[in-house]
């Protein structure tokens, strides 16, 4: 998948509970751990790709691509296994920063 840019602050909490089988009450708060635990993780891939070490960039974007496919937030999670993908590989053409800095800000669109 390319870099696309996400825009998720328009969610809808009932569609997004159907998709992933939750009442929808429950969303706020998975959202929050969700946001809550992306920020450790991003904070990992961020310095794991200063460094380019590569199977950390693996681990961390791994952590980020399930958390985003388990509340179905397609994009991101699409994003992040191409990270993943190109750590596993060590590809050193891979671009990095530039998927980095759009699963970043995919993310603070989230509310």
């Amino acid at each position: 998948m390319p870099i696309v840019k996400v825009d998720y602050s328009n969610l809808d909490h009932e569609d997004m509970a159907s998709n992933i089988g939750l009442s929808s009450k429950h969303i706020p708060i998975l959202i929050a751990s969700y946001l809550e635990e992306s920020e450790d993780g991003l904070a990992k891939l961020e310095e794991s790709i200063k460094k380019r070490d590569y199977s950390r960039i693996k681990a961390d974007a791994h952590f980020i691509k399930g958390s985003s496919g388990n509340l179905k937030f397609n994009e991101l999670y699409e994003m992040s296994k191409e990270l993943e993908f190109a750590g596993a590989e060590e590809d050193e053409n891979f671009d990095y920063e530039g998927y980095f800095k759009a699963i970043k800000e995919a993310i603070s669109t989230i509310k």
